[in-house]
C-alpha cells in the first residue's frame, strides 16, 4: 500500500476532508481526526481506533499495525506499516476508524 491509496481510501469516506496537523496530512469528520499519514515517517499512516478493535488489529498483523508510543497509543491510535500493509484491512481499519469518529447524525445518514 502506499500513501496515495491511503489518502484515496481515507477521502473516500462520507464527509472526510484532509487537512494537516503537526507538519503531516490528516483525515478529518465532523472537524475530527480520524486518521493520519507520515507520523512517525513517510512509510506510515496512523488509524484512530476503539482500544478493542486496536487490539484486533495488533494481534492480527503485529508486523503492519502498532501501537503509537504513549498515552495516544493507549487510546488507541495506531501506526500502520504502508509497505507492508494489505489494502483490505487498512480500508477496514479506517472505516472503524471513520466510524468511531464521526458525528452521530451522520453515523445515521451513512452507516447501516
Amino acid at each position: 500500500m502506499t500513501a496515495n491509496e491511503f489518502r484515496r481510501l481515507a477521502l473516500s469516506l462520507p464527509e472526510a476532508a484532509e487537512a494537516a496537523h503537526m507538519d503531516h496530512p490528516d483525515f478529518r469528520v465532523g472537524g475530527k481526526i480520524f486518521a493520519t499519514l507520515g507520523f512517525p515517517g513517510e512509510a506510515w499512516g496512523m488509524v484512530k481506533l476503539p482500544p478493542g478493535e486496536q487490539a484486533t488489529f495488533l494481534a492480527a498483523q503485529p508486523e503492519v499495525f502498532r501501537p503509537a508510543n504513549g498515552a495516544w497509543g493507549r487510546r488507541g491510535c495506531t501506526i500502520v506499516q504502508l509497505k507492508k500493509a494489505k489494502k483490505s484491512l487498512v480500508k477496514e481499519a479506517l472505516a472503524i476508524a471513520w466510524r468511531s469518529t464521526a458525528p452521530p447524525k451522520l453515523l445515521k445518514e451513512h452507516d447501516p
